[in-house]
Parts: C-alpha cells; sequence; structure tokens
C-alpha cells in the first residue's frame, strides 16, 4: 500500500524547506515534481528502507481577511484526510499562534500519525522555547532546523516507523487500473456503472478508513482490480472544486496502478490541471489512457474527434503515444471500451523485444541517419538492448555517450513506438559508453 506524508502548518514556519531538505538531500530519490497545482510540490524519498512519497501543501493564501477560515483551512483537512502520516510545522521563533491552535485543534479530532515538528531550533536556548508546543496536546514535539538538516534524522525515524506495511493488498498479477482526474468530470459515474454491472462478483478489499480502495472486477472477459479516487466512498469535509484534493488522491492512486485512467470533461477541454496529472503518471511510470467523458454535451464539427484528439497530442508532447476514448458515461457509451484500451496498454508495459529483432532493425536506421557529430567527434551505436524490468527501458551502447541530444534520443524513440507496440507506456531510453 502506498504511503504518503503530508506538511502542514500556517504559512512561513518552513514546510517548504523541510520538504526540499527530506527529499533533496537524500541519495534514493525516485522522482520530485514541482508545481504540480498552485506551487505545490510532490516527491519521493526512501529512509531505512521504506519508500513514500511526499507533499508540501504549501502557504496558499487566497486573499481573504480571515487567512486560516480561507484556503488554510480546506487544504489541512484534505491532508488529515488523505495522508497516512501528517508532519505538523511550527516555528519556535514565534511560539505558539492562534494559527497553531487553529491546525492542532482539526488535528488533534483525527485518528492520523501526527508529528510535531519545532522548527527553526538552531541552538540550546531554541531547544529550551520548544517546550511550549506540547500545549497543543498533539505529543511528542520533535526539534529540528529544517535548513542544517539537524534533527531529521529523528523525526525521519518516527515517520517510518507509522508507515503501513502494505500486506493487505492482493499480491497476484492482475492488473491495477486506476480512474484518476479533476473532480466532476464523471470519475464515479464510471466507477459505478463499471461495479453496477456484476454486483455478485465484485469483492472490496478495503484499507484503512481513509485510504483507497482496490476492488476486484470480473464481468465482460475483464479481471481486473479497480483502484477507487471517486464514488465508492463518500468524502467528508471536501471541497470537490479544490484542485489540491485531485492531487492528493490521484498521488496515491497513481502509486499503486499499473494503468491510469485519465478523465477529462470534453467541454472544458485538457486543462492545465489534467496536464499536471498526466505528468504524474509519466513520471511515475504507469500506463496512461485519456478519457474524454461527456462526449454527448460536446458541440460537434466535422472531423471534431479528430481536432479535439490532436489538440491533446499537442498538449502532451513530446509523450504522443497515448490511447484516447471518447465516451459518454451517463449514456453508457465505449465504456467498456475504455477499459479494454487500458488492459491492452497493461499488457504494452510487459511488451519485451529480443535483442537480435532490436539491433535488426535499430543498426540499419542508425546507419542510415546517424546522431550529429559534436565537435568534430562522431557518436557510433554499437549495440542495443532492452532490460528485462517492468518499466521499458532500451539500452543503446556507443562511444560518446554524452553526445547524444535529445532531438536524437526523440527521434530513436518515435522509431521505436512506430514499429513495436508501447502505446499508452513511458519508455526510457539510456546510452551506455562501449568501446
Amino acid at each position: 500500500m502506498s504511503n504518503l506524508v503530508a506538511i502542514v502548518g500556517r504559512p512561513n514556519v518552513g514546510k517548504s524547506t523541510l520538504f526540499n531538505r527530506l527529499v533533496g538531500s537524500r541519495t534514493a530519490i525516485v522522482d520530485s515534481i514541482a508545481g504540480v497545482t498552485r506551487d505545490r510540490h510532490y516527491g519521493k524519498t526512501e529512509w531505512n528502507g521504506r519508500e513514500f512519497s511526499i507533499v508540501d501543501t504549501g502557504g496558499y493564501i487566497k486573499g481573504s481577511d480571515d487567512i486560516f477560515e480561507g484556503e488554510i483551512r480546506k487544504q489541512v483537512e484534505i491532508a488529515i484526510d488523505e495522508a497516512n502520516v501528517i508532519l505538523f510545522v511550527v516555528d519556535v521563533t514565534d511560539g505558539v499562534t492562534e494559527f497553531d491552535k487553529e491546525v492542532a485543534k482539526i488535528i488533534r479530532r483525527s485518528k492520523k500519525k501526527v508529528v510535531l515538528v519545532a522548527n527553526k531550533v538552531d541552538n540550546n536556548e531554541r531547544q529550551a522555547y520548544s517546550a511550549e508546543f506540547y500545549a497543543l496536546g498533539i505529543g511528542e514535539v520533535y526539534n529540528m532546523s529544517a535548513i542544517s538538516g539537524s534533527g531529521t534524522g529523528e523525526i525521519l525515524d518516527e515517520v517510518v516507523k507509522n508507515l503501513q506495511d502494505g500486506d493487505e493488498i492482493a499480491t497476484d498479477e492482475l492488473p491495477r487500473i486506476a480512474i484518476v482526474g479533476r473532480p466532476n468530470v464523471g470519475k464515479s459515474s464510471l466507477t459505478n456503472a463499471l461495479l453496477g454491472n456484476e454486483r455478485n462478483i465484485v469483492t472490496p478489499i478495503a484499507g484503512t478508513t481513509r485510504d483507497t480502495i482496490h476492488t476486484r472486477y470480473k464481468a465482460f472477459g475483464n479481471d481486473f482490480w479497480l483502484i477507487d479516487t471517486a464514488g465508492i466512498r463518500k468524502k467528508a469535509k471536501v471541497h470537490e472544486d479544490l484542485e489540491f484534493y485531485s492531487v492528493m488522491r490521484s498521488i496515491k492512486a497513481l502509486e499503486e496502478c499499473d494503468v491510469a485512467v485519465l478523465m477529462i470533461d470534453a467541454t472544458l477541454g485538457f486543462e492545465s490541471q489534467d496536464l499536471a496529472i498526466f505528468h504524474l503518471a509519466e513520471k511515475n511510470h504507469k500506463g496512461i489512457v485519456i478519457v474524454v467523458n461527456k462526449w454527448d454535451l460536446y458541440e460537434k464539427e466535422t472531423n471534431s474527434t479528430k481536432k479535439y484528439e490532436e489538440q491533446i497530442r499537442e498538449r502532451i508532447a513530446p509523450f504522443r503515444d497515448v490511447p484516447i476514448v471518447f465516451t459518454s458515461v451517463t449514456e453508457k457509451q465505449r465504456i467498456l471500451k475504455a477499459i479494454e484500451v487500458a488492459i491492452q496498454v497493461y499488457h504494452n508495459r510487459d511488451t519485451h523485444i529480443p535483442t537480435s529483432k532490436l539491433n535488426d532493425f535499430f543498426l540499419p536506421l542508425i546507419e542510415n541517419m546517424p546522431p550529429p557529430a559534436v565537435k568534430g567527434k562522431f557518436v557510433k551505436i554499437k549495440y542495443v538492448t532492452q532490460l528485462k524490468i517492468k518499466i521499458p527501458t532500451v539500452i543503446f551502447f556507443c562511444n560518446l555517450p554524452q553526445y547524444i541530444n535529445e532531438p536524437y534520443k526523440r527521434f530513436l524513440e518515435n522509431k521505436l513506438r512506430e514499429n513495436f507496440s508501447f502505446s499508452g507506456v513511458p519508455i526510457n531510453l539510456a546510452f551506455r559508453k562501449k568501446n
């Protein structure tokens, strides 16, 4: 089961500095994406052999005289609802403020594990000052300096101690498909339409009360795990129009799935939030299918499907090789088509091309269109092979790998996609030195 750690607190207490410290200073970082939504930060890191995700909820304030009653309250509630562990950050130089008390009230009502972090504890005198935060009623106070990094080890030890073990999810090899996207695009309707067909063969496996739910779906020749990010359970105290909520849920679902079905609203188009979730799936090396829902409400023109599809591909470039399915969930149009395509993408992730076939294809192609010379030096690619790992990775062995530029990498990837079945699947191309 994926583990999500959220950093919460009022503005200017050092949340982003702590985020950068925890993610940026680790050698085992998987990925970091800045600006997912409203300058939010999402990253993955590891401590003592346990990998987990971190979300910085930031200090975003939407113009309001009452700061806390605005965006801060919404973000804290959402973070508590979605995260497994909460890092509640306070500022020792300011002491306990009214905003800290308000955040603490919300946190105390939850059943989530909370690690109270007193930041900016840079000397012995400030260590004594941090004792006043026990008055918040959260529990142990962990002193740290996000700038210098002192104290982070104890905090991470406490975080890891409270992560989920992940043994509640089935370990079979069935596909795991997650339906993700912004609020109100039809995720709940699609989930309910799928689960409403044959309820007697749907068996839910629940994690914790507020975690994502995996549901075994067996109908119409399909057999897969559906990862709910929408309508199986209602969420209390969540504002459906808040983009931050969709990102929090998408992060968890994406990490637990093989294929992400990204739903968008045809009447609104492919918006920046859709693109952010798309990049999350791509960076996590998940299979991707884009489902354009509410197509029955879209004002169609001649060849509108092709035009609409091309507009999406321009937005998601350079990774354009993604299946796009047009549906109307309310009209039950092409629902099963979306699932069939998702299953095909799942199988595409397992595509493995024999080394001999790769070399027979690529070496003549490269000989006719070699990499451009750099500083009078010619790059010679001598050998190509695909690693036998879950993420499709093709290795090109050459004499000067550092001189392979991005346009030529895209050229090779495009040729690979044109001739082999990798639709909807991010591909890694790596270049290694071989004399």
